[in-house]
Parts: structure tokens; sequence; C-alpha cells
């Protein structure tokens, strides 16, 4: 039995658990700061703390820079741009964390049309519920409102995930190193784009209570910094899909800070709507995940 394939250590399912509560807290911190900042300048602000820390990283060769460039803009200024402004408009923050998990099978559809990876039946399937499972998600009558902010979330999943398709194109690239490049890009481009289009900055700035400045440096250090640490080490030990699966559970975390903090209502066409999403989702990582299993297993034949 090979290293990577030997049962998981304990000290990796604390990485796994450590990662799983990290992104749990981090989606209701970004609620949180949306709430009293406006959602760019949050971007830009939490850019600039993770760039204080990653800025070591960010040292050459660099990949082409026409990738690295849509690499960076789709998972830094496009991707949290969108998605903070979607935090920003919605009143629970339950729905706008199940839709995030939607990047997942984007990733499977688009790595299908661009890599030319195989796309099971199976995983065709949980793309089908998961999208049928967001969308009756959202006509529940007391969360109808924030259906706008729902799309602005797919918007955002799919751009991470072309951005992650994009990556898998362009092999070698250490995760702190991305990170830093694209706080280099993300940092500037969202602090431009609030003062061009966002107003009385000062003001909330000023206004902003502690917890606000706390969720600002949960986000762009221990989040951005820690969490992704965590991955890095975990993936170097053994193939992302024998972990990313565990990660699914980030919903759960997210949603109960919501219910018994941030005054969310999950209502019976919620809950169906976003465990349909969730299983679906599932549907298409396990399968993502079987069949790197068995390419690994006809390598080794």
């Amino acid at each position: 039995m090979s290293a990577k394939s030997s049962p998981l250590t304990g000290l990796e399912y604390l990485a796994i658990l450590g990662i799983i509560l990290t992104w749990g807290i981090n989606n209701a911190a970004a609620k949180v700061a949306t709430h009293y900042l406006p959602p760019m300048l949050m971007g830009g602000l939490r850019f600039t703390a993770a760039l204080a820390f990653l800025f070591p990283f960010i040292k050459p060769p660099f990949p082409a820079p026409r990738t690295l460039l849509a690499i960076v803009l789709l998972t830094g200024p496009i991707h949290f741009g969108i998605i903070y402004i979607a935090f920003s408009m919605a009143d629970a923050l339950s729905p706008l964390v199940v839709a995030s998990q939607l990047w997942i099978p984007f990733t499977a559809l688009f790595a299908w049309r661009v890599l030319g990876e195989d796309m099971p039946r199976a995983a065709v399937a949980g793309l089908v519920i998961a999208f049928l499972g967001v969308g009756w998600m959202s006509l529940d009558p007391h969360g109808a409102g924030d259906f706008p902010a729902v799309l602005l979330v797919t918007l955002a999943s799919a751009c991470w995930a072309m951005a992650t398709v994009l990556v898998r194109k362009t092999p070698g690239i250490k995760p702190l190193k991305l990170q830093g490049l694209t706080a280099v890009v993300a940092a500037p481009a969202l602090l431009c784009l609030s003062a061009l289009f966002e107003t009385n900055q000062v003001a909330k700035i000023e206004a902003a209570p502690p917890i606000a400045w706390l969720c600002v440096l949960f986000a762009g250090v221990v989040s951005t910094i820690g969490a992704s640490a965590l991955l890095f080490w975990l993936v170097q030990r053994r193939e992302a899909g024998r972990v990313t699966p565990y990660f699914l559970l980030t919903p759960l975390v997210s949603c109960t800070i919501g219910v018994l903090f941030l005054g969310d209502r999950l209502s019976p066409q919620l809950l169906v709507g976003g465990g349909a999403t969730m299983v679906g989702v599932a549907l298409v990582a396990l399968t993502e995940k079987r069949a790197k299993a068995l390419e690994s297993a006809a390598k080794t034949v």
C-alpha cells in the first residue's frame, strides 16, 4: 500500500477539520463584514491584509502572462467582487453558502469542455440535481428576495470553477505564490472599484465596529493563508480526490452559524432545495474521485 493510498492519519483529519471550520466561519465573517463595509472595499482590504503576509512568496518563475492574468482576475477581483456584492445584498447567509458549492459541478463541466475530461452520467445527473436544488431553494417565499444574490453567487462560482480549470492547465504554481499574485492584482483593483462605484467609505470605516475588522483579518489571514497552507500540505501528501469530498461539510458550519447567530430561517423548501443541491454536488465530487482512483489504478497495472 502506497503512502498516498494508506488511511488518513489523525493529523490529516485535524487539518481537514481546520479547513472546514475556517471556510465555514469565513462565509459568516464575509456576511458580517459586508454588513458594515461596502463589498468592494471589504474585498480590497481583505487582499491588502493577505498581501502583507504573502509578498515573500511572489518570486519568479511565473507562468505564461495571459493565463496567469486570467487566473488571478477570476479568483481575485471578479470572484470576490461579485460574491461580496451578493453577501451585502442578501438577508440570509445559508442559501448563498449552498449556492457557492456549485463551483464543483461547474468545474466538472468546464473541465469536460476545455480539457476534454470525461463527464460520466453520474456526474451529469449530479450537476442537474445541484442546479435544480438551487432553483427550488431560491423559490422559497421567505427567501425570494435573495434570489438576485443567489444568481450572483452562482456566477461567482462559475468564475472560480473556470480559474480552477486554468490552474489544472498550468501545473507547478504553488498555492501561496498564486495567492500572493492574486492579492497583488485584487487589492488595488477592488480598492479602485470601490473608489469609483461605492460611497461614504470613510464614514463607514470610522463607524465599523471591531467585529467587522476581525472579520476582515480572518478572511485575509486565517482563510486566505492558513487554510491554503493546510490544503497545500494535504494535497502534497494525498491525492486531491482523497480529501476534497470532506469539504462538502463546509456549508453545514456556515448554515449553523447563520441560524444560531445571524437570524437565518430554515424553511422546508430551503432545506429540501439545499439538501438536493448538496446531494448533487457530492455526486459530482465522488464521481470525480472514483474516476481518478480508476485512472491511478490503471497506471499501476
